[in-house]
């Protein structure tokens, strides 16, 4: 299969390329995304199928649907890291918490969030390729708080490979910064940044497009690849989970094959419920995706409005961290996917140029036939945690804002799958207040032990270890030294 640019194609970068491709040179025309030519389909037949197949085989069937050009010995050696997680036979299990309601929880990987189910294979099979063809690769990622540690953790110590992490200073939990800043691996760095995700993303999509800094890299003969989801590398495997929320619900009898059931996503830069999306397109039985927000609830806006408009928008930060952004990556190969690449470009140009895009009337009613949206505030999502653990089940912040989406959005009584893409143990001062119904400010250390102690909540060694972890990275900086501060490192390197 080949993959094809969201935007057209500028006549100098090649119409069409495979997969390894795209994933190890993301950049494309005029600074669009790259899109599969066509989606397999995948029917009944295929589901029923993989009922009594493991997370691994399901994986790769997909995998092979898309008729990727990886070898076949790579791509089980990348599986095989589903291995390392908490079940080896159940790396994303999927639990009954009412009679129609159920948590995908996607969190039992090395850096306890949903990252992992897609950066472990990729990371592999990247550096992989990366290696056959004898060729260093400069890695960029940008992260909201999830992103880098699970970047940092599949790329540490790989040959050919050197990583960048951006991550906005102070818009991390602490947990999340410590994964980032306590990596010892001699091929990474990380930078913290003063601004926001939307500054740490814009950083990396500039530098992908910038011919000047892949020239420079290129004096180092260093190519230029990303982990972030504008790499489709990382979108492939987001696409095999929601097929496994599928699958669970049938092996627990709780739907028969080609009933159909709702999704709920916690969305940000729109990765994880785009995967939800081409899994419709693909054949999934999906009624609906429902997309929750916090307050920084432009998502919201434009699936109710079709408008996206961040020009007077100023990012608020919330208790669900990772989803404070205002420019969605993914919304593009949507808009892409429903509209075309003449579409896409126009409406993606009005957004990078003037902050705003307006959609048709006809446009957004399309739009509406995949997605509803709402959002939730703090004051919601602490509630939320509170009456969860009194039912016995402990969830993170951005899980708890698609209860929301749960409670308001389904128009038929159909089972309901919401995706927790974070363990508790990331978020554990917000999840403590919520559980004591206070508002003291619990360091993270303070809150994790009195969580696991008075509830008897697992506590991972990997988290505990955090605190007595030397710090390797401890760079702040503007977000204008960015570029000076990657090539020092890669000369120092």
């Amino acid at each position: 299969m080949n993959f094809i640019e969201t935007r057209g194609n500028d006549g100098i970068k090649p119409i069409k390329v495979p997969f390894s491709e795209a994933i190890l040179n993301p950049s494309t025309s005029f600074g669009g995304l790259y899109v599969p030519e066509y989606l397999p389909k995948l029917e009944e037949n295929f589901i029923q199928n993989h009922v009594n197949k493991s997370y691994k085989e399901l994986a790769y069937d997909i995998l092979k649907a898309f008729e990727i050009d990886i070898d076949e010995n790579e791509i089980n050696k990348a599986l095989d890291l589903y291995d390392n997680f908490d079940n080896p036979q159940n790396p994303c299990p999927v639990i009954k918490v009412k009679k129609d309601l159920f948590v995908h929880e996607q969190y039992h990987g090395p850096t306890r969030a949903f990252k992992d189910m897609a950066l472990q294979p990729f990371g592999s099979i990247l550096s992989s390729i990366a290696k056959k063809r004898d060729e260093k690769y400069l890695i960029l990622a940008a992260t909201s708080g999830d992103t880098g540690p699970a970047a940092l953790n599949t790329f540490k110590n790989k040959e050919n490979i050197q990583v960048v992490c951006l991550y906005p200073d102070g818009g991390t939990s602490d947990v999340q910064r410590l994964q980032m800043v306590c990596e010892d691996g001699k091929n990474l760095k990380v930078l913290g940044i003063k601004g926001n995700f939307d500054d740490a993303q814009s950083a990396l999509k500039n530098l992908l497009a910038s011919k000047t800094f892949k020239e420079e890299l290129e004096k180092d003969n260093i190519k230029l690849s990303a982990a972030n989801s504008v790499n489709f590398g990382r979108i492939i495997f987001q696409i095999i989970y929601h097929f496994w929320s599928y699958i669970q619900l049938l092996k627990q009898d709780e739907i028969t094959l080609g009933e159909k059931i709702y999704l709920v996503v916690p969305s940000g830069n729109f990765g994880n419920v785009l995967g939800a999306f081409y899994a419709l397109e693909m054949g999934l039985p999906i009624e609906k995706l429902l997309v929750a927000s916090n307050e920084n609830n432009i998502l919201t806006e434009w699936i109710n409005t079709g408008v996206y408009d961040i020009r007077d928008k100023e990012l608020k930060l919330t208790k669900s961290p990772a989803m404070d952004i205002l420019k969605s990556s993914n919304i593009e190969r949507v808009i892409y996917s429903l509209f075309g690449a003449n579409r896409t470009k126009e409406l993606m140009e009005d957004l990078n140029e003037k902050k705003i895009f307006k959609m048709s009337e006809n446009e957004t009613n399309e739009l509406k036939k995949y997605f509803s949206a709402v959002y939730s505030d703090d004051t919601f999502g602490t509630r939320t945690i509170k009456e969860f653990l009194d039912s016995g089940y402990l969830m993170d912040p951005h899980t708890a804002t698609c209860i929301k989406a749960y409670n308001e959005l389904r128009e038929k009584p159909l089972k309901t799958v919401i995706y927790s893409t974070a363990e508790w143990t990331k978020f554990s001062p917000t999840v403590l207040n919520a559980l004591n119904q206070n508002s003291v400010k619990y360091t993270d250390k303070e809150a994790l032990e009195e969580i696991s102690t008075k509830y008897n909540a697992n506590l991972p060694q990997s988290i505990k270890d955090l605190f007595n972890a030397k710090i390797n990275h401890s760079l702040v900086i503007n977000k204008e030294n960015i570029e000076s501060e990657i090539v020092n490192f890669i000369r120092k390197s």
